[in-house]
């Protein structure tokens, strides 16, 4: 399978713009933010299994789902 044209192979982070725009550098390094972030999500299922279940679109149906289109 080929990729699309243009399409980047890999993705960098690199705050550089950033800092010399604004003086912005990130606390956290992306390595150790990722492992918080998956720690987050495994620790409160309860957040987003509904997502995924599909209860909140059933939700979402009930609250919005008769509401007039613009």
């Amino acid at each position: 399978m080929t990729d699309r044209k243009g399409h980047d192979m890999r993705y960098a982070i690199d705050p550089t713009k950033i800092h010399r725009e604004l003086g912005w550098l990130p606390e956290t390094k992306f390595k150790d933010g990722i492992k918080k972030t998956i720690r987050w999500y495994l620790d409160h299922e309860d957040w987003w299994q509904p997502i995924i279940s599909g209860e909140y679109q059933n939700y979402y149906e009930q609250m919005y789902g008769n509401r007039e289109k613009i």
